[in-house]
Parts: structure tokens; sequence; C-alpha cells
């Protein structure tokens, strides 16, 4: 570890980064007010409100904010960062930046192999996995070892997930560096008290922070129109069925953490696009969060009944993976045979808990094959929704 007191007190990359007023003293953490925006099921272009964007000044500084931290102003580009999740990994990527990605807060969650469809996309696996801040405990001997420009990941989170105190945070934004994200894949933590950003929102976000505008742009005209390509081709409302999304890792389920779709967290994204409504609405049943940590059985699904099924933590398998393990476990289940669901073979892998905007493109086009096979080809078929290779030349910087 390098994390020692010398390495500490010695000359640091704050040299070149100075911040805004409002990150001064106690303001640092305060939490901000401001309107959560909106987001609707039926346009994709809510996803690409403009947050702000990228001021340059004389001395070619230029500002990035976001909050709950607040305005930073950067004398240069970060060039070595760590996010906390895959989401904002991934945006990172999408804006050419993956090189300069030094770890990962749980790289077990950052699902890497859709970069394998993209020709020349390619992040350093091993290096993420060797430097995972969640196998370190969130240490903050991690954060001096890897002695980062930026940190994009919610300080709030920290606080409230990993014991750090506003002290501690304010030590590495000093000593290491500053740090820039908001936690935005699901909207049920009551200490989250400050603006939410929706997927392209924050996206821009990051975008501002590297510099990187045009790659952005780029990105938000494709899932613009990848998405409206989509939505004109849904069947009627009524015609679609509701989802029930839970989480459970085991190849023989027997309880489950569920998620609501109406808390508009990025996570649910490609759900909301896809039409479909929340086999949980009118149940009273609430989605996990940090006070919530309720389960539901096969009883309670039984009473639900849900037209669909989504399971998460079942990403590292391929679809055939897991309907051998746990939609044939499900079949022979007592309880779980009974359910429409697994009657009709509707159970499926239910996404990433963290997807950022490269992702979303391939789990939107797997959930619309999930849902409408008979409109967008079958889940493991050879049908492509969207053009790889366009997607790569934008992360290549090719407009």
């Amino acid at each position: 570890m390098t994390g020692t007191e010398e390495s500490r007190d010695a000359p640091t990359r704050r040299n070149f980064i100075t911040y805004g007023g409002a990150l001064l003293g106690a303001g640092l953490l305060a939490g901000c007010t401001g309107d959560t925006p909106a987001e609707t099921t039926t346009s994709a272009a809510s996803d690409t409100a403009t947050a702000g964007q990228t001021t340059e000044t004389e001395s070619s500084s230029y500002t990035a904010s976001m909050e709950p931290v607040g305005e930073l102003t950067f004398e240069s580009v970060p060039e070595k960062w760590v996010a906390y999740d895959g989401g904002y990994a991934d945006m990172g990527v999408a804006l050419g930046k993956g090189d300069g990605m030094t770890g990962i807060g749980g790289s077990g969650r950052y699902y890497t192999q859709v970069y394998d469809e993209l020709p020349g996309v390619s992040v350093n696996r091993d290096m993420l996995e060797a430097n995972d801040l969640g196998e370190a405990g969130m240490s903050k001997e991690i954060f001096y070892e890897l002695d980062n420009d930026v940190h994009v990941m919610d300080p709030q989170m920290l606080i409230n997930w990993f014991d750090w105190s506003e002290e501690d945070v304010a030590e590495i934004t000093e000593n290491v560096g500053p740090f820039f994200g908001n936690l935005i894949f699901r909207r049920e933590d009551d200490w989250h008290d400050y603006r939410y950003y929706t997927l392209y929102e924050a996206f821009e976000k990051v975008a501002q922070l590297f510099g990187e505008q045009e790659r952005y742009e780029a990105f938000a005209e494709l899932h613009n129109a990848f998405i409206a390509n989509i939505q004109t081709k849904l069947p009627p409302a009524d015609d679609r069925p509701n989802v029930l999304l839970v989480y459970e890792g085991s190849n023989e389920p027997e309880e489950f953490s569920p998620y609501r779709l109406n808390d508009k967290g990025t996570s649910k994204k490609q759900w909301r696009d896809l039409g479909v409504s929340d086999a949980l609405s009118g149940t009273g049943i609430q989605g996990l969060s940090t006070t919530d940590r309720g389960r539901i059985d096969y009883e309670t699904m039984l009473e639900i009944d849900p037209d669909v099924i989504m399971l998460r933590a079942h990403e590292r398998k391929s679809a055939a993976e897991f309907r051998d393990t746990v939609l044939a476990f499900m079949q022979e289940h007592s309880l779980a045979r009974e359910l429409t669901a697994v009657q009709n073979e509707q159970v499926y892998r239910g996404g990433y808990l963290f997807q950022g905007p490269i992702h979303n493109l391939f789990l939107t086009e797997r959930g619309a094959q999930q849902l409408y096979p008979d409109v967008f080809g079958e889940e493991d078929g050879d049908t492509k929704l969207f053009d790889r290779q366009r997607v790569a030349d934008i992360i290549a910087g090719e407009f």
C-alpha cells in the first residue's frame, strides 16, 4: 500500500484542481435542492434533457457540476479516474476514457462482455479486478494507493453505505482528488434528498467532466433514434405484459428481493422504455433500499401472478444456461410451477443493477426480444436492433 503518511503529505493533483465556493467548508456535502426531473415511459428524449454545458474560461480551465458535490473547476481534463459502479464506468468507456480507468467499486457487477461485440472497444479487466475498491472495503487507503485525478461516485453513498464521515470525504478530496457522481440506479433511499438524474442527464454531466460533449451528443442521437424505432413497433399498451423484477443469485431460488419499476431509477430504464407495467403496483410491497431489505416468496408471487418475471444476479449465464438452471428448477418447484410466468416460460435474466449508455443499448435490445420475440426476434437469436460498428465509431471519436 502506498497510503503512508509521507505520501499523504506529498504534493498531489489538487495543485491543478480548484473548487467552486459551494464546496468549501461545511457546505461540502450539504444536501442540495433542486427539482427532480420527470422521466416518462414514452419519450426517449426526456432522458437527454440538457443538464448544463462545459464552461471554458480565458485560462483554459473549465467547470463541471453535479449534485450533491456541486461545481468543480479543473485546470486540465482528468486522466486517471475510478468509478464506484459499472454504470459510471460504462459512461467513461463510452466517452473514450476507458484507458484512464484504474479500478472499480465492484468488478463483479461491471459487465464488460458486451464490449466484445464492439470492434476495438475493451477495458483492462485484470487491472479492474486487481483494483476492486469493494474488495478493499472501500478503505481510504486504496484511494491513496490508486491516486486518481477524480472519483466518479456519489460521496453520500460512501457515508451512508460504508461508514465514511464528511471529514473522510474532505480528506480524500483535498489530498487525492474530488468526487463527482450521484447514485441514480434507484430512487428509494431516504438519505438521497437531493436531485436525481436520468441516465442521459448523468451521462451528460460525466461528458462535461471529461470534456467530451461531442461524443455525448453522438450517443444521445443514436440512443434517441434507437428507442424511437423500438417504440413505434411496440404492441398496444393493453397487450403489453406486467413485469415483476426481483433479485436472487441462487440457481435454486426460494426467496427474492423485489424492485419497483416505477421508482425511475436508471437500472429499470429499459423496462419503462419498453412500455411494461410494474406487477407490484398496488400491492404495498416496497422496493429494495438501504432501509428496506424485505423479501418475497413464492406464495406472495402467486398472489401477484405476474405475466413476466425478470430475475437479476445471473448475468454471467447465457440465456440458455439460465433456462437450464433457474427456470428448470422453478418448473419443478411445487409452488413456483403454478406461476403463469413459469408455465409460459417467461422467466428471464433481469439485466444489470448498474447500467451506462452502452449497457443500456444491449439491455434494451435484449428486453425487447425477451418480451416481444415475434416483433424483435428471439433473445438468443441473430437479430440486431442497433449498429454495433456505429457505437464503436463514436467511442473511437469518429462522428
